[in-house]
């Protein structure tokens, strides 16, 4: 199986070693056909603490590091 490979943007980066990124999706209703902007948080390992606030990160699923860390940064998208 592949692993998942999200973009984000990082809003918290306080943890050693973990950041939380904000993956935002859109898709449209079944039913309503609205398209929806719907929004979820990912804790992400970021081995050497390099990431900041505001960045737009690819990350890409991995082993769990921990209970709710199971991705890690891949690399900072443009």
């Amino acid at each position: 199986m592949p692993k998942k490979i999200l973009k984000g943007t990082v809003v918290s980066d306080k943890p050693n070693k973990t950041l939380t990124v904000v993956v935002e999706r859109k898709y449209q209703h079944p039913v309503l056909k609205k398209v929806i902007k719907a929004k979820k948080k990912y804790s992400v390992h970021d081995k050497d603490n390099k990431f900041k606030n505001g960045d737009k990160v690819t990350i890409v699923e991995c082993k769990p590091y921990s209970k709710t860390k199971k991705f890690e940064v891949m690399g900072e998208t443009k």
